[in-house]
C-alpha cells in the first residue's frame, strides 16, 4: 500500500473494539496510517453505524482501503457491500484473505472478533495488506461488480436504463395508488 491514498479506515463495534486496539498497533508499526471511525469503547453499540461510515468513506473514494471488525463480521460484511464500489470481504483464514486481494480487489477486510483469535487475526490483516491485486481477467470480473449499482436502480425504476453498464432491460410498471 503506498501513495496519497495509503491510509485505511477502521471500524468496530463493541464486541470487537479489543481487537481493533490491536490491529490498530500493528498496522502503525508497518508505517501505514490508520484512521480510526469507532467505537471508542466496549459499551453496547448499533455496529451498522461504524460500517456505513467506513464503507462510505471507501466508496467516496476517500480512502483506499478499510477494515471492519464486529462479533461474527456478518452483519458489517453485509452493511459495507451496499455502498457501490465497496467490495468487502468476510474473511477467517489467510486463503480467503489473500484470495480477496489477488482475485477480487477487496478493498474492505470484515473480520469476526468472536470467530477468530488475535494472532490470526493479525496474520490476516497482514496478508491482506501485502497481497496485490491481479488484475487482468479479474478485472474484468470486478468491473461487472461496479455497474451492478446502475443496474438495480434502472431495474428498480430509479434510473435511466442508458447509463453506463445497465444491462437490465426489464420494464417495470408502478401502480398509482387510488383512493376510494
Amino acid at each position: 500500500m503506498r501513495g496519497k491514498k495509503s491510509r485505511i479506515a477502521i471500524g468496530c463495534d463493541h464486541a470487537a473494539y479489543s481487537l481493533k486496539e490491536k490491529i490498530k498497533e500493528f498496522i502503525s508499526q508497518k508505517g501505514i496510517r490508520i484512521e480510526d471511525f469507532g467505537t471508542d469503547g466496549p459499551e453496547s453499540v448499533d455496529y451498522p453505524d461504524f460500517g456505513i461510515k467506513v464503507a462510505s468513506l471507501v466508496s467516496s473514494g476517500e480512502f483506499e482501503r478499510g477494515i471492519l471488525i464486529c462479533g461474527t463480521g456478518i452483519g458489517m460484511s453485509m452493511v459495507a457491500n451496499r455502498f457501490p464500489c465497496v467490495r468487502a470481504a468476510l474473511c477467517s483464514d489467510l486463503f480467503s484473505a489473500i484470495m480477496s486481494r489477488r482475485h477480487n480487489n477487496a478493498n474492505i477486510l470484515v473480520l469476526g472478533a468472536r470467530v477468530i483469535g488475535e494472532g490470526l487475526a493479525i496474520e490476516i490483516v497482514r496478508a491482506w495488506l501485502e497481497t496485490p491485486f491481479d488484475g487482468g481477467r479479474h478485472q474484468i470480473r470486478i468491473d461487472k461488480f461496479d455497474r451492478i449499482k446502475y443496474d438495480c436502480l434502472s431495474f428498480c425504476g430509479y434510473g435511466d436504463s442508458d447509463q453506463p453498464g445497465s444491462s437490465l432491460k426489464l420494464k417495470t410498471s408502478r401502480r398509482k395508488r387510488q383512493d376510494t
